[in-house]
């Protein structure tokens, strides 16, 4: 028991050692004033307080395939052909389930085709999926407004379009 005692002790003397040559402050153990908060590991340090972290903006893109098929999807509609455009947009979302900019590109297509209910589904999960990009988050509240109006429900349109990712 003696020599599991001694070699706790120097470890952790050198556990010591290591932190005053590692350069890591140890806590400090003096109590702060009511009211002081500490903003960090060094306390009341000359360092900067931290910023809280935000994060950038993102931006919601096509991936080269995906793109491909959003482009003949949109010359199948600009030929009336909708079967065709659903089933390639189809075809884009299985390659990019979680992409906004799919969503809106089927939610389009289902306004077209008189389809406002399920254009109001497609709006409402592309603006899930579109935070943190409020470029991707007007296209989408732009579809499920119009989609709204296409149902008469031009009050919630108008809530929606009032939205600070709309302006």
């Amino acid at each position: 028991m003696a020599q599991e005692y001694r070699a706790l002790t120097r470890l952790a003397a050198a556990c010591a050692v290591a932190l005053l040559l590692g350069g890591c402050p140890a806590p400090s153990m003096r109590p702060e004033a009511p009211g002081n908060s500490v903003s960090g590991p060094q306390g009341g340090s000359s360092a900067s307080p931290a910023l809280p972290s935000v994060p950038p903006p993102r931006e919601n893109r096509l991936s080269p395939a995906t793109s491909s098929l959003v482009t003949q999807a949109r010359a199948l509609v600009s030929r009336g052909d909708f079967d065709g455009a659903s089933s390639t947009l189809d075809r884009a979302l299985r390659i990019e389930p979680n992409n906004p900019l799919v969503w809106i590109e089927l939610g389009r297509l289902r306004l077209a085709e008189s389809d406002a209910h399920q254009a109001e589904g497609c709006g409402r999960k592309a603006l899930a999926l579109a935070s943190g990009d409020r470029g991707t988050q007007a296209q989408a509240g732009r579809l499920l407004a119009d989609a709204l109006r296409a149902q008469r429900r031009n009050q919630e349109a108008i809530e929606i379009e009032r939205q600070p990712f709309m302006r």
